[in-house]
Parts: structure tokens; sequence; C-alpha cells
């Protein structure tokens, strides 16, 4: 064999490898933590749920302006919100769902899924308890929870209390559908693309993003426009990362209880920990700018939820997530592949973590206390102390998931 044969062998290797083959959960989870660090060392911390609620937003201002404003939850909407281009939670948002569109194009596995009819009311109902969720724990699972814990924050651990209990009896009830209930299994199919068509398509999702940075980039008087350049490109890396390793947060909280697997529970939790140590530096060691401001505020990403509303939130969400099959980040990341179900959970998401977060702020419910308080651990722990704390729920989840995947004791029955 010639040298240059070897050598586009060795090329084509590489990319079947990085754009191809689905990654392996372990480095998929060690990879979304570097690029959430790296996020937050650009700017902030990323989620889902900022950019559903914009867009949200958005709806629900377009509606306010053709029925009226006068009363009422459209009250709250007499103006415009910031637009989706330059609001930084819609372009993390958009951001994640080119790069997950990249990714299915590149592996060939960008087709328009449409789901039967049964799937379709489950999308609404899902959409709407995750957005209500989400807007009760203060961020979906990524700003709620994987994010929370890792910019040690308390109310990142009251909302995994209560996704445990949503995904559970989320399991159970979907058992019960598929034994009792027959109605809506048409209308599936799948409508696939052309190979040269989705490879276009790739090229294209490839093109816009670098034109969005390099237009975003030359903003330069504007200092906040001219950042999302690098948010948009970090986020497009972690929706590109996620559909590649097909990483989802809820599968980590589902399958320990359905088949037994911990597979993806082990990835969450070893990033949670990354992610955690990265915050810590960012937060505490990493000397100040010029203009006398941290890095990264040690506020940042924690809520007023930390009791009720968390765990509450975290419950509904879970249970919300159970039904559309996907959790917040995973619902984008299958949108970008083509899910035509999880497409249609987007809007009832947006609109209803919209209205819940306006009516929320509009009482100054989180800013009163009345869904929980403000924990900011290392404020009443120390950085050390908290560390330890969040490696060693860590490591007593991997236990516990461990020992019920050899005794299957903590399955839930059919």
């Amino acid at each position: 064999m010639s040298e240059e044969s070897v050598l586009a062998s060795k090329a084509k290797g590489l990319y079947k490898l990085f754009c191809q083959t689905e990654w392996n959960p372990t480095v998929t989870g060690v990879v979304v933590a570097f690029l959430s660090v790296m996020i937050m060392a650009w700017w902030r911390p990323w989620g889902a749920v900022g950019a559903l609620r914009s867009w949200g937003d958005w709806i629900m201002y377009g509606i306010s302006s053709v029925v009226g404003s006068e009363a009422g939850i459209l009250a709250l909407y007499d103006e415009a919100p910031r637009s989706v281009l330059v609001n930084s939670g819609s372009v993390i948002g958009i951001g994640f769902i080119v790069g997950a569109f990249i990714s299915a194009c590149v592996g060939k596995e960008f087709a328009l899924r449409v789901p039967p009819y049964r799937e379709m009311v489950k999308a609404v109902i899902a959409g709407i308890l995750m957005g209500i969720g989400a807007s009760l724990a203060g961020g979906c699972n990524v700003g709620g929870f994987y994010n929370a814990i890792g910019n040690l924050s308390a109310n990142g651990f009251s909302m995994m209390l209560g996704l445990v209990f949503g995904v559970v009896l989320g399991l159970k009830l979907l058992y019960v559908e598929m034994e009792h209930i027959s109605w809506g299994d048409g209308g599936a199919k799948t409508i696939s693309l052309p190979s040269p068509v989705v490879s276009v398509f790739a090229l294209l999702g490839i093109a816009g993003l670098v034109a969005g940075a390099y237009g975003y980039a030359g903003f330069e008087d504007d200092e906040y426009i001219s950042s999302l350049s690098g948010i948009l490109l970090l986020a497009a890396a972690l929706g590109y990362t996620m559909q590649r390793g097909r990483w989802c947060m809820v599968q980590g909280f589902r399958e320990p209880h359905m088949t037994g697997d911990c597979t993806m529970a082990k990835s969450v939790m070893l990033s949670i920990v990354i992610v955690a140590i990265g915050a810590a530096v960012l937060k505490y060691a990493v000397p100040m700018r010029a203009e006398g401001e941290a890095v990264l505020a040690p506020m940042n990403y924690v809520r007023g939820t930390f009791g009720w509303g968390s765990i509450v939130g975290g419950f509904l969400f879970g249970l919300g997530a159970m039904f559309a099959g996907g959790c917040g980040s995973g619902t984008l990341w299958r949108v970008g592949e083509g899910q035509v179900k999880l497409m249609m959970v987007v809007p009832f998401f947006a609109v209803s973590t919209s209205m819940m977060t306006a009516w929320f702020r509009d009482n100054d419910f989180e800013a009163d206390g009345v869904l929980g308080s403000y924990v900011y651990l290392p404020d009443v722990l120390g950085y050390g102390p908290t560390l330890t704390l969040i490696a060693g729920s860590m490591i007593i989840w991997y236990l516990a998931v461990s020992w019920n995947e050899d005794t299957n004791k903590l399955i839930v029955p059919m």
C-alpha cells in the first residue's frame, strides 16, 4: 500500500471516528464538561430553557400584539423582548440545534421522523409539564440540575431529588400506556433525504455558523454582541457532541430504573464533578479582570429555588421529559436531527415557561423567597468542603446505580 493510500485510509478513519461513529458516553460526558467550562470562561454557563423562554416570550408578545394586552397574563407582554438573535440564551439554543443538525447530517442520521398520533398528544403534555417544572426549579435539567450543581448551588441537589421521583412515575405511566392504551398507534413515518442533499445541508450549517460568528464579532463597538460569536460556536460544539454521543441526562435517571444500565448515569455524574471543579476555579481562583469584576460571578446560576420550588419543579420536569423522550438539552439536539415529536414539544415548552416565568417575576416570587432560598454552597461550607460534598454525592449515586446494575433492586416493574 502506497503512502498516499495509507494517509487516505487514516483520514477516512478519523472522519468516521469524529463524524459517523456514536461516541462513547463517558468520553462524551467529559467533552460536554470541558465545553461547559469553556463557555463559562468565555462568558456565562449554558442552558436550554433560556432559549425556549426567549422564543416563548416572542410568541406571547406576538399574541398580545394581535389580541391586545390590557389585562391578564398578556399584560406582561406589552413590550417587545430582546431579539432572539442577540438574547444570549436564544443564541445558545440556535447554536446548539445547528451543531446537532450538522452532526446528524455528517453522520447520515438526519431525517424527518414523524411520530404516531399518540406521541403527538404526549408531546403537547410533555412541553407544558417541562415548561412549568423548569420555571419552578429555576432551570431545566441543565440550568436547574447539571449546571446548578456544577456552579456550586444547592438548588441543583433539590431538583435532582424531584427528577428521580418524576422519572420513576413517568416510567410507571409509560408502562400503563403500553399495556392499556392502543389508540393513536398509526401515523408514524420517516422522510429520508438523498445523501448528497444531506451533505449539502451539513455544509450550509457549517457556513451559517461561520457567517454568524463573524457577524457577531464584527460589532467591535458592542462588547455584548461581539462576545456572542464565541457563545454561538461553543453552543454548536455542545450540540454536536451531545448528538454524536446521544447524550441525554434524563436517560441517566431512567435507565437504572428501567433496564438497570447505569452507563449514562455514570457519565453524567463524572461530567458534573468536572464542571464543579472548573466553576470553582473560575469563581474563586482566577485573577480579577482589569475592571475589578470576577471572570464568573459566584452567584451566577444560583437560583432562589432551594426548597419546594426545585423539588416540585424537578418532579414535573422529569415527568414531562419521560413523556417527551428527552430532557431540555436532549429535546434540542433531537430537533436538530429531525425528530418531529420534539419539534412539537418546543413551542409548548417555550410558551408555558415564558408565561410561568413572567408571572413569577411580576410577583417577585423568587426574590421574596416563595419558591425557596438562594444557597451558594461555598458561602456556607467553603470551596473545599463544597467540592467534597459534590464529589461525595456523585460517588453515592455511582454506588447506588452500580449496586442496582447487579441486583436490579431499583428496577420499576412493568
